[in-house]
This record gives C-alpha cells, structure tokens and sequence, in this order.
C-alpha cells in the first residue's frame, strides 16, 4: 500500500474480482487495435480495465488530465495494452489513439474506459473498425458470490440438461441483496450501510454529473423527481407522457421535450437502460413501435429512491417484486452478453406478455419470467407455452430455454411442460 492508502496497479490486479465480461476483454485485444469499456460510475471498469493492461493513466487526476491535454500523444505512450480511464474528460485522446491504430500492424494497444457519453462533435470519428465497445454493468449475483451460478444459461441454450441444485436465498434474504445492489465497494457491507452507496450515487448525478454530461444546466430537483418517477415506474413500459404527469403531481409538469432531455442525459450517464419490445420477425412494426421498459441501472438505485432500507420493502412485496424483476434483467444482461445476448420483453395486443425474451447473436431465443411467489408459477408458465406456439405458428424457430426465475429457497427442477424453475441464487453465464 502507499503511504495514503492509494492501491498500486499492482495490487488492483491481486485483489481483482473476475468478472464474466474479462473473456470479452480478452477475446477483443487479439482481434481490435482498441477497447471501449462504457458503464455506469462505480461498477468496476477502471479496475476491470487496470486487469488487463500493462501501463495506465487516469484521466479523472487533474495533473493527468492537464497533460493529456497539452501532449496527447505523450498521455498515449506506454506499454500495450494501454488504459486510458475516464477518456471522455479529454476527448481528443480518441481521435489520437483511432489514429496510432491506423498505423500500426498490432491489436490490443488501447483500453479506453468511460463513464458518460461525450457529445458527437467531441470526436471527429466513431472508431469503427478500430475500437470494439463493451457495457459494463454492476456485479450479478453470480459475479458478487450471491448465486452458485450451477444453472448456467450457456448449457441450457445447448440443450443440457440441468442438475438438481438446491437454492439457499429466501425472500427477506433477496429484498437484502436487491437494496444492497451490485457495487463492487458494497460487497461484504451489511444491507443498511451498503444502501449508503446508490443514495450517494443518486445525490452525486442529481447536483452534479447530469449538467456536466453535455454541459447544459439543468434542474437538480427536476432530476431526483423524474428518477423517483423511474423507480416508480420500474420495469413497466411507461410513456414520456405518464412520466411528465407523475412528476406533476409533485410540482409543476415539465414538458415531453423536457421529460426526453433529461431521459437522454441519463442514458448517457448509463444511469437509466431501456428494455426494447421484442418480434422474431425482424422487419417488425411491433419491434420498432413497443414502448421501452426502463430499468435504473441497478435495482438497489430505485429501492434507494423508493424507501428507507430493506425492512420497509420487505412490508410491500407488490414494489419488491418490480425490483426483483429489475434485479434479474441486470443478471440476464451479464450472462447473456457472452453470447452475444440481448435482453427483450415480450406484448401483443393479445395480451400475452413476458418478461424477458433472451435473443441471441446466432437466432437460438428463450423466454423467462420473473417470478417471487409459488402462486405465479403456473400462469407464467401457461403464457410463455402460448407464446411459444404462436410464435412457432407464425414461422419462428422453437425456443431453446424457457424458465422462470424465482425466490423459492427450494431447487432448480425441470417442470413436465418443459420450463425450468430456476431460482436466481443459481443461474449463472
């Protein structure tokens, strides 16, 4: 340790937290010159990036940033792979870096990190053909040591049958681990100090870094009423329209255009990610017209924004379940990227709906359900069958996993329909 308590690269590396992306991480430095590591404040990138690097420079130091200003290409020089973090706060770096690249027969010379978007007119390039993005998300159940990851989604997708594992997660247990949230610093911490965290990040994002996203100024209250609105709202397909009036009934209604600003610099600052609808039919009007479930970027975000702690959600199991949803939309999305997975819902004019549609890169697809309560099993299991015969009717393959993601403190079994219970303490990638 240095004398101020300061990790070394050195000791990051040694008391690293492997994470499911670092495969990604790996697979891209031997096929792209550069990485794009983007993700929310806090969820492990720079550490992620110092893992696979050989020299870095931090960006969010202001004598590196005065440098990195006044010698780019100085701030560039290094041993390969290099990590420029926090590379939006001297956006030059890029355009610098896209073109070293260009002149050099190697890959893997630079990890980028980023915590927020830059605005377009900050780089002259996109860096396609150069630079491979990534999302980083905060740590699943899995990655956190929460889940024993013995269900995994990859063999399930490949046809494997699954092992009767037995789940050790109860309902006051999950409401714990969806307030204490995926923060790497709050891993070990008890739920009521670790809900400190997302208050924190909440607090910082409000006064400060949704102004400084694009440098526009805006309302910090404005701000904290529409997240509270969001967390409301989570996990629903809720219109700018129902956000502008939900917020009204706290003060005065903001404008749609207004709603959509502040919705754009939250996206940008990672803060708020959107769950499209989903066709098989790729040509789809109903793909491009579903309205977006939104999720904040970590359930322990809107537990945050919603109540004081873990006892006062586990007194109203109707929110927790929303955040149980959240929470499994978060887990999905870190198992499924491996595999070049994007996570779905599913709503026609039908009615049918489910929760999660899991499409893969390749066209394999499955559906699951979120589920805390025994007593829901048998209707989301009734939905995801229509849906899969509906969508087998209209030409689409069969899907390969349907499950339904559970709190049960029971085991992982293989119902006589052919969907599997899995509860989420042991699904893994």
């Amino acid at each position: 340790m240095t004398m101020d308590d300061e990790l070394t690269p050195e000791e990051i590396r040694k008391l690293y937290r492997p994470r499911i992306v670092d495969s990604t991480v790996e697979r891209y430095i031997s096929i792209f010159g550069g990485i794009l590591i983007e993700g929310p404040k806090w969820s492990g990138k720079s550490w992620t990036g110092i893992r696979h690097s050989k020299s870095e420079i931090f960006l969010s130091k202001e004598e590196n940033r005065k440098y990195a200003i006044l010698d780019p290409e100085g701030a560039l020089k290094g041993e390969r792979p290099r990590l420029i973090d926090e590379w939006q706060q001297v956006t030059k770096l890029w355009d610098t870096a896209r073109l070293k690249i260009d002149f050099s027969v190697n890959n893997g010379l630079y990890i980028f990190t980023g915590s927020t978007v830059p605005p377009e007119t900050a780089v002259s390039h996109s860096g396609v053909g150069r630079f491979a993005s990534l999302r980083m998300r905060t740590l699943s159940l899995y990655e956190s040591g929460d889940s024993n990851g013995k269900i995994s989604l990859s063999n399930m997708f490949d046809g494997n049958e699954i092992n009767t594992v037995r789940s050790s997660l109860d309902y006051p247990e999950i409401i714990d681990l969806i307030c204490r949230g995926g923060w790497p610093k709050a891993i070990g911490m008890k739920e009521n100090v670790a809900i400190e965290i997302p208050r924190m990040y909440i607090k910082i994002l409000s006064s400060s870094d949704i102004s400084k996203v694009d440098g526009k100024k805006r309302n910090e209250e404005l701000t904290r009423r529409l997240l509270l609105s969001l967390a409301r709202n989570t996990a629903t397909p809720a219109s700018v329209n129902t956000l502008a009036k939900d917020i009204s009934a706290r003060g005065e209604q903001p404008s749609s255009a207004t709603i959509i600003d502040y919705l754009g610099a939250l996206k940008k600052l990672f803060m708020v990610e959107e769950q499209g609808g989903w066709d098989p039919n790729l040509r789809s009007v109903t793909r491009i017209q579903s309205s977006p479930r939104r999720h904040l970027t970590d359930p322990s975000l809107a537990a945050a924004l919603l109540c004081g702690g873990p006892g006062e959600l586990k007194q109203d199991p109707n929110t927790a379940g929303f955040l149980f949803e959240s929470l499994c939309y978060r887990d999905l999305c870190v198992y499924a990227a491996p595999l070049g997975g994007e996570i779905y819902y599913y709503r026609d004019d039908d009615g049918l709906e489910v929760d999660f549609i899991i499409q893969l890169s390749d066209g394999r697809w499955g559906m699951a359900e979120a589920k805390m309560g025994y007593d829901e099993f048998d209707k989301a299991a009734r939905n995801m069958i229509k849906v899969k015969n509906k969508m087998i009717s209209a030409g689409a393959r069969e899907p390969s996993v349907m499950m339904i993601l559970n709190v049960t403190g029971g085991v992982a079994v293989k119902r006589e329909d052919g969907i599997i219970e899995v509860p989420i303490d042991c699904l893994g990638p």
